[in-house]
């Protein structure tokens, strides 16, 4: 009888320690951001992607206690024309109080949205681990007050990153062709005038001409009279810094024009294997950054091409956005390895512990900087990383930085 009383005694302790496991509440993730974009929604797969795969394995270990993600998402519309910031912010704060989010990933569109919504989540204490939005004034705003804004974090590159980019392919450029006259056109939104006003000042400083500099309302979609006056001007290279999906008729009509300049720069709708079948020809030729790597197989750097085939795998399709996708599948697993290091969801202790990160992602090594802002750099190995690829017949070659390049620059065929 003594013994099958302790049999039927670790039984009891054994189920119940189970049924605890199992009865034990989700991690509820917010992804609260523009999921009618291709940022968004893509972004929101790879944070899925991630999701999945740490739950498979049991999820995130919390003392003796292991807790699953869940994924709750939201269409905050702020990338979208005409959405005030307001709007935006009301469905920040909808996703923290009626789903009652733990954490938000991938996070607001607009920088100028994100530096608002920045207040809510201190309001909250809940943890931002944002992926699209590019402004500095981001890591201004937490070097500001780093008690109030220690929840917020981000993983993508910024302008002043892309700007980085921009002038070390700039300075291959000048050396390879002896360029040394552009002009510049950019979408009118923060990160990107902020990005072609640093390049504005790159270029003054190192000897360029600048030749002009247009700014277009999100949803324009006829670029021919700044296009004109860059060819009449004699541009050899044209800058473009666009997200909006009207800005792929940029590139059609710089082939169409045969404009005599290379074309480079960040052009959403150009950045995917897919846009060699929706474009063509027209793009042959020109130079996209893809600005956290994940999105593009890089041959160099494994961790890239192996979240790249998990991806394609589990959504029947390749990732096609340039921005985003591998540093949100990132986050979900600096989160995750945050929670554990801290060993309890106290927001202070996890924030602080995110903050410490140093670890191996897709986007290559994740460390934070002062500003919550992750380090890039030009290897994978020391920070994360961007890429600029040129088309050529229908694939995207990577030829910067050196680092992990696969093949050289090549001028437009009619120049």
């Amino acid at each position: 009888m003594k013994a099958l009383a302790k049999v039927l005694f670790v039984g009891f302790l054994l189920f119940g320690l189970s049924t605890s496991l199992i009865a034990a509440d989700p991690i509820l993730l917010g992804v609260p951001t523009s999921l009618k974009l291709l940022e968004g929604y893509e972004s929101y797969r790879a944070v899925i992607l991630a999701v999945e795969e740490i739950n498979a394995k049991g999820g995130v270990t919390i003392g003796n206690e292991k807790r699953l993600f869940k994924v709750e998402s939201l269409d905050i519309r702020d990338g979208e024309p005409g959405v005030p910031v307001s709007e935006a912010l009301l469905g920040i704060e909808k996703i923290i109080l009626h789903k009652k989010v733990y954490a938000t990933l991938v996070g607001n569109f607009r920088s100028e949205a994100l530096l608002a919504a920045m207040d809510i989540y201190s309001k909250y204490k809940v943890i931002n681990i944002g992926s699209i939005p590019m402004s500095p004034k981001f890591q201004e705003k937490v070097l500001s007050n780093p008690e109030k804004y220690k929840y917020s974090f981000r993983v993508c590159l910024e302008a002043t990153g892309l700007s980085r980019y921009m002038s070390g392919l700039m300075k291959l450029i000048g050396k390879d062709f002896g360029y040394n006259k552009v002009f510049i056109a950019t979408q009118d939104v923060l990160w990107a005038t902020a990005t072609g006003s640093m390049m504005e000042k790159w270029y003054k400083d190192n000897g360029w001409t600048v030749l002009g500099f247009e700014k277009y309302p999100t949803g324009a979609s006829d670029f021919s009279a700044a296009l004109m006056k860059a060819k009449s001007d004699g541009a050899q290279l044209i800058l473009v810094v666009f997200d909006m999906p009207t800005s792929g008729i940029l590139v059609k009509q710089w082939r169409s024009m045969k404009i005599p300049a290379l074309m480079a720069g960040y052009n959403g709708p150009l950045m995917g294997s897919k846009a060699w079948k929706t474009f063509g020809e027209d793009i042959e030729d020109s130079l996209n950054i893809i600005e956290d790597i994940g999105p593009i197989p890089v041959r160099a750097y494994p961790p890239a091409t192996k979240f790249y085939n998990a991806y394609t795998k589990r959504w029947k399709e390749s990732p096609q956005a340039g921005h985003g996708v591998g540093a949100s599948y990132d986050a979900v697993y600096m989160l995750a390895a945050a929670i554990e290091k801290a060993g309890t969801l106290d927001p202070d202790k996890v924030s602080a512990a995110i903050a410490e990160t140093d670890m191996t992602g897709v986007v290559g090594r994740l460390r934070f900087d002062k500003g919550h802002q992750l380090i890039y750099g030009e290897d994978p190995k020391t920070g994360g990383l961007g890429v600029w690829f040129q088309w050529k017949k229908g694939e995207r070659v990577i030829v910067y930085p050196e680092s992990v390049a696969d093949g050289k620059i090549d001028k437009p065929v009619w120049h």
